[in-house]
């Protein structure tokens, strides 16, 4: 089967007042029909950058975007802005990290929504609201007649990012891009909208792409993961590889730091000691290496690629050494 998207050897670079900056350094991923793509990673590893370039939501003045990707076989990088718009929204729709940011304060919900669908399709205003107030009533706002009427700061956190999902729904995209979306929610509504945008995304037959740096939001959702770390991918794999058979010491670290369910309650959870580097410094060898607990001498080289079917990490280390350096709680 094609990838609905295909990204190869993407590179982002910024043009700062300091010189260029390399922000994304020779990524590559592709997104199935109907898969969930997790993207994980701590802030500053490159996860939403990589997704907006290939969008073209990026500042053209001051960034150069290399390498190539295709959407359902067509190249998308370097199309114009006119061209980008006819794709984004109808096409490849994105989810937001911050809903009062994404939406327009001073309009209302039902007017924004409905004008995302007039936009791509030639229907009637009254066509168009009588859809918006379908898609409200899909993602449960209550009331959604009187809803589609009122404005973003009227409605709490949980029902803007409900009102965004119904927004980025409107024109059944193929790609959902999520960046984050649970990031400023409480737990249970955390998981009121997980499950929702699942379904959702299940009824309308749409693959997503999940930014996140929550693992326990990448177990629920997911059905593939890339792990990123100081713009680079380091491992890919299943779910069920990377949470039974992880390789890589920095997706060891992500996942220790995961509270225990069962068991004695740990006083201080893991944490990866130290910071990632800033973007644009460049390491001759593994860029994880300083915070590596497994770290060697041969790391201060550039790390060979582990293969197994699907399962890919950049690290050094061979299986019987990873099964002797692996944190206990990992391990099991």
């Amino acid at each position: 089967m094609s990838p609905l998207l295909d990204v190869r050897h993407l590179r982002v670079t910024f043009t700062t007042d300091g010189g260029p900056v390399t922000a994304v350094h020779d990524v590559s991923f592709a997104v199935q029909p109907g898969e969930v793509l997790a993207v994980v990673g701590e802030s500053g590893s490159g996860k939403s950058v990589s997704l907006l370039s290939v969008l073209g939501l990026v500042d053209r003045r001051r960034t150069v975007v290399e390498g190539e990707a295709t959407f359902r076989g067509e190249p998308i990088l370097g199309l114009s802005e006119r061209a980008l718009r006819r794709i984004r929204g109808r096409d490849i729709a994105l989810i937001s990290q911050d809903p009062m940011t994404a939406l327009t304060p001073v309009h209302r919900i039902g007017d924004q929504i409905a004008e995302q669908i007039r936009a791509h399709e030639r229907v009637s205003r009254h066509a168009a609201r009588d859809r918006t107030v379908a898609l409200l009533r899909d993602v449960n706002i209550p009331m959604p007649e009187r809803a589609v009427d009122r404005y973003p700061h009227e409605l709490s956190g949980g029902m803007r990012q409900r009102a965004v999902i119904a927004m980025a729904l409107s024109c059944n995209p193929a790609l959902l891009v999520a960046d984050e979306p649970t990031t400023a929610l409480d737990t249970t509504v955390q998981a009121q909208v997980l499950d929702m945008l699942r379904r959702l995304s299940a009824q309308h037959g749409s693959s997503v792409v999940l930014i996140t740096h929550d693992m326990g939001v990448v177990a629920e959702m997911a059905t593939r993961v890339a792990v990123m770390y100081a713009g680079r991918i380091v491992e890919t794999g299943t779910v069920a590889e990377l949470f039974d058979d992880p390789w890589h010491p920095y997706t060891w670290g992500l996942l220790d730091s995961i509270p225990p369910l069962t068991g004695p309650r740990p006083r201080r959870l893991p944490s990866i000691a130290g910071m990632p580097p800033p973007p644009g410094r460049t390491e001759p060898g593994c860029p994880f290496a300083p915070r590596c607990r497994a770290a060697m001498p041969i790391c201060r080289l550039p790390p060979p690629e582990q293969v197994a079917g699907g399962h890919r990490a950049l690290c050094v280390l061979d299986a019987p050494t990873r099964a002797a350096l692996r944190p206990p709680r990992v391990a099991a």
